[in-house]
């Protein structure tokens, strides 16, 4: 064996496919499979995403719906079952603000809390938010601790 007789493992080479636009003497030179004229036969031809043929596009033709409020404020909503957990879990002992709900990974740092009334709550708690439901702040104030808004 040498140098001149090399070639690849039987069946380990698959045939090269068609050379396209690769000059007349190929039999595919020409407009090198692509047909005459028209978009897709040019150089740098992509379809516009949603493009239907000049169709009106599914997009344009539903009709917009609803109306988003730009004033709207979003509060991140905590529920007393988990911070009845908390307290279960040891991570909190008697009082919950802010950076206790971000160090234990409930809020984020730009985020507006809301106290919602899931669960039920047994230890007693002063509890300092943004925002309370009324069943919420009725049930920690039962379980004799004390609802704070900031």
């Amino acid at each position: 064996m040498d140098l001149s007789n090399l070639k690849p493992a039987e069946g380990s080479v698959k045939n090269q496919g068609k050379r396209i636009g690769r000059g007349q003497g190929s039999g595919k030179g020409g407009t090198a499979t692509r047909g005459h004229k028209g978009a897709k036969s040019r150089s740098g031809y992509s379809k516009k995403l949603g493009f239907e043929g000049g169709q009106m596009p599914l997009q344009r033709r539903v009709p917009k719906f609803g109306f988003t409020n730009i004033n709207r404020i979003e509060h991140q909503g905590i529920n007393l079952d988990t911070l009845q957990q908390l307290v279960d879990d040891k991570k909190i002992k008697d009082t919950v603000d802010f950076e206790t709900l971000f160090t234990n990974r409930l809020v984020n740092k730009n985020d507006l809390v809301k106290i919602m009334g899931r669960g039920e709550l047994k230890a007693k708690l002063k509890v300092t938010a943004h925002k309370f439901t009324a069943s919420a702040k009725a049930a920690i104030e039962a379980a004799g601790g004390e609802a704070v808004t900031i």
